[in-house]
């Protein structure tokens, strides 16, 4: 856009120059040139002549300053006009570029700057300033494992005349822990294929990898179990890939739900004895209140004092095929929680419906088994009941 501008300026003022030749300097030119063959001639007799000469040209003249004033006036407000868009067109990207989750850096391998865009700062938790643009600043922020990898990658495109590259991989945020980013870049050569610069837009991916994590752990972890087996996979392995110190699932009793009993409990480490507690007085109380997930990111045992032990707790209702809740999923955390740590409602979701089949499976077996029990139990009273026959005695 710069470039631009500049043009537009030069070809301006080579115009208004162009026009100042042929409008003043030559006839003026031709007004003195023609005096003076006059003046040699003798046609110029009197002092009058050359005062009406001299009029006539500056009149002349005056015309044409004018119209070189109008001409300096256009191209002025060509430049604002130019100028006003440029500016214009600046703030749009600035604007874009600080709302947009993309962070640019770029590197001249001519001369070994590197540039590192605000907001690439930002996402990793730093202020322009705090952060120095500098290949080895933005190497000491990769992880030491993805490292090699990052350079592997780079040199293999530089060397193969390649013009872009994506690679994923972790950098240190400002708070101490790693955000995975994926890299989006291009290389930038010359005619002769000679490598200039790199530039690259970094994503942070870090919810997307986190939610791959939990899936895997999940998936993996409940694959091919059941009933009991699969609650206790369920709960150990979300508190695993979520890092929390605690994590239950439970199922209603009664209804409307007051009550419920948990049916997997994992706590710091290891499993304990199922509890049956009341809803009332926990932050597990309004998911049945209010139909859906509840997030407290922290002063849960201030809000709860039954729940003492934590800072931070995520719940999501378990809906049965009537539409109604059944039970539960609850995490507790010892630290705060961000909404990031939370995932999305989706990915709980999908574990929610097995559980929710899971759950409604149990209760058709309880029935069934409490069914069989009457129907085992309904001979051995009515036979009770029914009185022996008395013997039959030879008369």
């Amino acid at each position: 856009m710069l470039a631009d501008v500049a043009t537009g300026l030069a070809l301006v003022l080579a115009a208004v120059s162009v026009t100042i030749d042929i409008f003043l300097r030559q006839p003026l030119r031709n007004i003195l040139q023609t005096y003076r063959s006059r003046a040699d001639h003798g046609e110029l007799d009197t002092e009058k002549d050359e005062i009406d000469a001299v009029r006539k040209a500056l009149e002349r003249a005056s015309g044409t300053v004018d119209a070189l004033g109008e001409a300096v006036q256009i191209a002025n407000d060509k430049s604002s006009e130019l100028e006003a868009a440029l500016q214009y067109s600046e703030e749009r990207y600035v604007l874009a570029m600080r709302i947009s989750d993309d962070g640019a850096w770029e590197w001249n391998l001519q001369t070994g700057q590197f540039i590192l865009s605000p907001r690439w700062k930002c996402m990793l938790g730093y202020t322009e300033d705090d952060f120095p643009d500098s290949l080895q600043a933005w190497r000491e922020h990769v992880h030491p494992l993805d490292l090699a990898a990052v350079d592997a990658t780079l040199n293999c495109r530089l060397e193969s005349h390649v013009t872009q590259f994506e690679q994923q991989f972790r950098l240190l945020h400002q708070d101490g822990r790693y955000r995975w980013v994926s890299s989006l870049g291009t290389i930038i050569r010359h005619a002769n294929g000679k490598a200039l610069r790199i530039v690259a837009l970094d994503t942070d991916i870090t919810r997307v990898k986190q939610i791959e994590s939990v899936l895997h752990h999940i998936v993996e972890g409940t694959s091919g179990t059941g009933g009991e087996a699969f609650f206790r996979a369920m709960v150990r392995n979300f508190a695993a890939a979520l890092e929390v110190p605690c994590a239950f699932v439970t199922e209603c009793i009664g209804w409307p739900p007051k009550r419920v009993q948990t049916l997997a409990y994992w706590r710091r480490g290891d499993f304990v004895d199922n509890i049956e507690f009341e809803l009332a007085g926990t932050p597990c109380e309004a998911i049945f209140d209010e139909g859906r997930p509840v997030f407290y990111s922290s002063r849960v045992r201030e809000l709860f004092p039954r729940e003492k032990d934590y800072e931070s707790y995520y719940g999501i209702p378990i809906f049965g095929s009537r539409g109604h809740i059944i039970g539960h999923m609850a995490f507790f955390n010892d630290e705060v929680m961000r909404q990031e740590d939370v995932l999305t409602d989706a990915v709980y979701q999908i574990f929610t419906a097995r559980a929710a089949a899971e759950i409604e499976r149990k209760a058709a077996l309880d029935r069934l088994t409490r069914f069989d029990a009457a129907e085992i139990a309904s001979p051995m009273r009515e036979s009770e009941k029914t009185p022996a026959t008395p013997p039959v005695t030879n008369m």
